[in-house]
């Protein structure tokens, strides 16, 4: 079978002593959990298909259905794509909205109409906006796109459950308001994408 090519985020002991004395509580459990690794998928539009299998299911799901769609489709590619039916994704266990929405984006790029590599030029916001402005996909797959594949350092994804179930257990929190998110995204920036993996590895304790 051949597998995707991953790598772990890149960062170290520079983004690590930034956000300890940033954010004394992060840094405490920060100190108590380690190094966490999370992984890259440097490749563009393979990032972007697995950030769609992502949306709204558990990881666990994730693994399961992206490991059923390498054995069916081998190397995802949009040339592999474009080379099966909307049926064919989907039986890999998604919904056949997403599996449309994957093959109109491996569509879009094989006709000539996108250049993914282009959105190393843009900035965050206008990489989101972009994302955005295809079918399917919404503000938090292109955030996941920015971390898990493009290594953007300064993203905390307000959309994103687990990253928000992960402040509230931090800081003990009843519930968090957009207002409270946004003041703890301010401290963590400009290494806002490394809490987020220290985030998201606190909200499955």
């Amino acid at each position: 079978m051949n597998t995707v090519i991953t790598k772990n985020f890149d960062y170290g002991e520079k983004e690590i002593q930034y956000l300890k004395s940033a954010d004394p509580v992060l840094g405490r459990a920060m100190s108590q959990m380690g190094k966490v690794e999370r992984m890259v998928i440097p490749d563009l539009f393979t990032a972007l298909v697995h950030a769609i299998v992502g949306q709204l299911v558990s990881a666990k799901a994730v693994e399961t259905i992206w490991a059923r769609m390498q054995e069916k489709l081998g190397v995802i590619t949009p040339q592999r794509i474009v080379a099966h039916s909307a049926e064919d994704i989907q039986s890999s266990g998604i919904t056949m909205k997403k599996a449309a929405c994957i093959m109109n984006l491996a569509q879009t790029i094989e006709q000539g109409l996108l250049d993914l590599q282009e959105l190393y030029e843009l900035s965050d916001t206008q990489v989101i906006q972009k994302l955005s402005s295809l079918q399917g996909i919404g503000p938090w797959t292109a955030e996941m796109m920015l971390i898990h594949c493009m290594e953007r350092p300064d993203v905390v994804s307000w959309g994103d459950m687990a990253i928000r179930r992960g402040m509230m257990k931090l800081y003990n929190l009843g519930s968090l308001t957009k207002k409270q998110f946004e003041e703890y995204r301010q401290v963590y920036s400009p290494y806002g994408s490394v809490a987020s993996i220290y985030l998201w590895s606190i909200s499955f304790r």
